[in-house]
This record gives structure tokens, C-alpha cells and sequence, in this order.
């Protein structure tokens, strides 16, 4: 296993020089340079020569290309040109709600779907399979800043003063405050050390900071906030788990063992839970694990709706003000999360099936 683990991880480092060098490339593609973005299209030529000058930008391309990989390496991604803070900083900061947001849609999403494709396949050619089917295709199809916009619309406005109103944006209510659990327990940590910023890091996880200090009042509040965008964030990953569920579920329940345990004379129940799902688990898995990366590339959109303060919305931000180290940074964090992914589901394998552990 430990062996396996190893290759995998080898493999994934040229996935991920890859993905730095094109977006490296693809960041200085962009029309207007940083120059333009921040100082206006009316900047004079020297102003942006100085600019470009004091940044770096005014070197050949082969050596920015070549500073950015050796400070990469070190573990340095840069110090934003907008906001003139280190990316790192900033990615411990939004990072945590990005994976907050997209692992409670993920768990929506699991909850809804694989039991709707169960069920479909179960009750294949009925009523019920048919209404399944077309909302998954409705929902594979809804696009995500339509159906925020309504969301927040119908809940927040049109439930204005009802007890299904919920919050359209932020992640906070105003006077609400989530106080970091190394604070709560008195641990300490000098500022600028590793310790301090994995304390920073795990404290900005709102919902497992306020779990581990008893703080409910923020967990309900943090979790309110974040029901609206998890609810339209999970709409076409739960439609694409629950169609892959009922296809794996289908090409189970023909199989030979399945007939024999039905002649057994076992329950529905558990032909259908210990026989043909725990079967049809690897395929269903895998999407599972590959929605979680898509999740968070559709968190771009989602918390720009929202007005959550995430890695997609930085990174739209970063966009817009052609701000290389952050673009650069925060592509490979996310590219870093796909791998990651993978390899868990890679790993997951060998737990489902003992004739992967066997090989």
C-alpha cells in the first residue's frame, strides 16, 4: 500500500508542474497586464515601465518563469500585486470557506442523489424512475448563478420575516464573531511561525471552530449562511450522482449473485444494501470523488452570487486585476485539491473492494 501511495503521489508531480507552467503562460495571455488593470487604461508608458519594473514584469519571460518555479519550490507563491499581501496569507484565510461550502454541498448532494438513483433503479420504468431521471436532467442543466439568484430571492425576500427566511450573502451575521479555538483554550503561538498559521488556518473553518469550542450560536449561524449557496452549489453534482447511481445500481441488479440471493429467500432490503449497492459502490465513489473537485471550480460563480469571500472569488477578483501571483497561487491549490482527491478515492478502492487490497 505504502508503495502504491508513493507512485501515486510521484505521478501527481508532473500534473502539477504542468499546471503551473500553463498558468503561467495563460496569465500573461491575458489583454492589459497588471499596469492596466490597476492603474487604468490612461497609465503613461513610464508610469507602467516604473510599475513593471518594481514588480519583476520588465525581465524575459524564461526568468520570471524561472523565479516563479524556484520560489514555488521553497514554498513562496508571491505577494499579491492588489493587495500587497503574501498569497499564502490569503489562501489561509479563504481557503477554509471554499472547502466549507464545498463539502456541505458535497454531502447534500450525496444525501439527495444516491438514494434518488437507488430508488430510480430499483423502481426502473416507473413514475418515480421517469421523475427522477428528469430532474436530474433539469438540475445537469440549471445554471448556477440562475438558480442562486432565485434561491436568494425566493428565501431571503419573498420569505422576508417567515422561519425559512435565510441570509443571502456573507458568512457571518453582523455581531456575530467566531473566536479562534487556540484563544478559547489559551494555546499560543508567535505570529509568522508554521504553528501559528495552521492555527489560523483550522480556526478559519467556522463550523469545526465553533464545534470544538461550544460556540453554537456561531455554528447555527455559520451553517445558515452557508445553506443557500451549499443548496445551488450541489444541484448538478446531485443530479450527475444520482444518474450514475441508478447505471451502477442497473448493471448490479442483473447479475448472477444477485438472483441467487433473492432465491435465498433474503430481504429486498438487504439484497438491494449488502448485495447489489455495496457491488455497485466503486463507479459511485468515483464520482463522488470527482464532484469534489468540480465543486470547487464552481465556486467561482457561487460565491461571487453570495458575496462569500472564498477561493473562487478571490480568484475571479485576481483575474480581473491580472494579479499573477494570486491567479498563479490559487490554480495550484486547486489543482493540488484535485490530485489530493484523487488519490483518496484511489485509496478508497482497496476499502471497498478486498480484491484491490488482494492485487
Amino acid at each position: 500500500m505504502l508503495q502504491y501511495i508513493g507512485r501515486r503521489i510521484l505521478t501527481a508531480i508532473p500534473v502539477l508542474i504542468g499546471v503551473m507552467l500553463v498558468t503561467f503562460a495563460m496569465a500573461r495571455m491575458i489583454p492589459g497586464g497588471p499596469c492596466v488593470a490597476m492603474l487604468g487604461e490612461k497609465a503613461r508608458p513610464e508610469t507602467c515601465a516604473r510599475f513593471n519594473a518594481e514588480k519583476g514584469f520588465d525581465r524575459p519571460i524564461p526568468v520570471q518563469l524561472a523565479v516563479y518555479i524556484r520560489d514555488v519550490a521553497t514554498g513562496d507563491l508571491g505577494t499579491s500585486i492588489r493587495f500587497q499581501r503574501a498569497v499564502t496569507q490569503i489562501i489561509i484565510e479563504r481557503l477554509p470557506l471554499t472547502m466549507e461550502l464545498g463539502i456541505v454541498a458535497l454531502i447534500i448532494a450525496t444525501i439527495i442523489g444516491v438514494p434518488a438513483g437507488i430508488i430510480s433503479a430499483i423502481r426502473r420504468n416507473s413514475a418515480i424512475d421517469v421523475g427522477t431521471m428528469v430532474g436530474a436532467n433539469v438540475g445537469v442543466s440549471m445554471p448556477v448563478f440562475w438558480l442562486g439568484l432565485m434561491l436568494a430571492y425566493i428565501f431571503a425576500i419573498q420569505l422576508k420575516g417567515t422561519p425559512f427566511q435565510l441570509p443571502p450573502s456573507g458568512r457571518l451575521s453582523a455581531g456575530v464573531t467566531s473566536t479562534p479555538f487556540f484563544e478559547v483554550y489559551g494555546w499560543s503561538a508567535t505570529k509568522g511561525t508554521l504553528l501559528y498559521s495552521m492555527y489560523q488556518f483550522i480556526a478559519n473553518f467556522y463550523l469545526l471552530n465553533s464545534l470544538i469550542t461550544g460556540q453554537w450560536s456561531v455554528f447555527r449561524d455559520a451553517l445558515t449562511h452557508l445553506l443557500l449557496p451549499s443548496v445551488a452549489l450541489a444541484t448538478i453534482p446531485m443530479s450527475i450522482i444520482a444518474r450514475m447511481t441508478r447505471a451502477s445500481m442497473l448493471d448490479v441488479l442483473g447479475r448472477d449473485y444477485v438472483r441467487t440471493a433473492r432465491a435465498k429467500g433474503l430481504t429486498n432490503v438487504k439484497v438491494i444494501m449488502a448485495h447489489a449497492f455495496k457491488n455497485a459502490l466503486l463507479p459511485i465513489v468515483t464520482i463522488i470523488g470527482l464532484q469534489l473537485g468540480s465543486v470547487f471550480s464552481g465556486a467561482v460563480l457561487t460565491e461571487t452570487i453570495f458575496g462569500l469571500a472564498g477561493v473562487g472569488r478571490m480568484l475571479y477578483e485576481g483575474i480581473t486585476a491580472r494579479d499573477y501571483p494570486v491567479i498563479q497561487g490559487f490554480t495550484l491549490v486547486i489543482a493540488f485539491g484535485y490530485v489530493a482527491v484523487n488519490l483518496v478515492v484511489d485509496l478508497s478502492y482497496a476499502f471497498f473492494d478486498p480484491r484491490i487490497r488482494l492485487e
